[in-house]
């Protein structure tokens, strides 16, 4: 999602001022815990630096892209989300199981599954 909107010329957004900033920091801080939520990665400061170096890359790339361009202040953005973020998951455990809290799905009851019975080959006579 990230890649595709910053590939486009023109992001819609509603006309608020630095409302960009705000995406930013959130959708970074959202990728920062995924990656940090990955198995393998046993320390938290690489999800950070990993998240902040693909937000560079992408601004980087951003540049290329007719009507955009490059600002350090989202890069800031991308890092500030993304050290938040991992900061409450590795920090504050209520967040952290809360995160972790497998879904339940209920079966309604009408839905649940019926066994049919095998049914007999009607023979000829």
């Amino acid at each position: 999602m990230i890649v595709v909107a910053s590939g486009q010329s023109h992001v819609a957004g509603p006309p608020v001022v630095n409302i960009d900033k705000l995406a930013h920091f959130t959708i970074f801080g959202l990728l920062a815990t995924l990656v940090a939520r990955c198995p393998g990665v046993r320390r938290f400061r690489y999800a950070i630096l990993l998240v902040s170096l693909f937000g560079i890359t992408d601004e980087f790339r951003q540049s290329f892209t007719p009507g955009r361009s490059v600002e350090f202040a989202d890069w800031v953005a991308d890092t500030a989300g993304a050290l938040t973020a991992v900061s409450l998951y590795v920090f504050w455990p209520r967040y952290r199981r809360l995160l972790e809290t497998p879904l339940r799905l209920r079966r309604p009851k009408s839905a649940s599954p019926m066994v049919a019975a095998p049914t007999k080959p009607a023979s000829a006579a």
